[in-house]
């Protein structure tokens, strides 16, 4: 049986129900992340390339783009995409 009193709260913002001192921290993370300039870089190609919403744009490795379904650009690891750090 599950004690629920012991979950975290889940609020709007905060899906992953985390402290209000972790997600400050994760925050401010992804901010970092997305300010990079590798990042910046990729969202200005995105826009110019025209973002719909019933699709992905993939960032091949040779870094071409390519308009994919959202499901396969997001399944990545399945693939093997997916940088593991440990």
């Amino acid at each position: 049986m599950c004690d629920y009193s012991t979950m975290a709260i889940k609020r709007a913002g905060n899906a992953q129900g985390l402290s209000p001192v972790a997600l400050r921290r994760k925050r401010a993370r992804d901010k970092a992340a997305a300010m990079t300039p590798k990042r910046k870089k990729r969202k200005a190609e995105n826009q110019a390339y025209g973002q719909r919403s019933d699709s992905d744009i993939h960032h091949e490795p040779s870094g071409a783009l390519r308009r994919t379904s959202i499901a396969y650009n997001r399944a990545t690891h399945t693939r093997g995409e997916v940088n593991k750090t440990a």
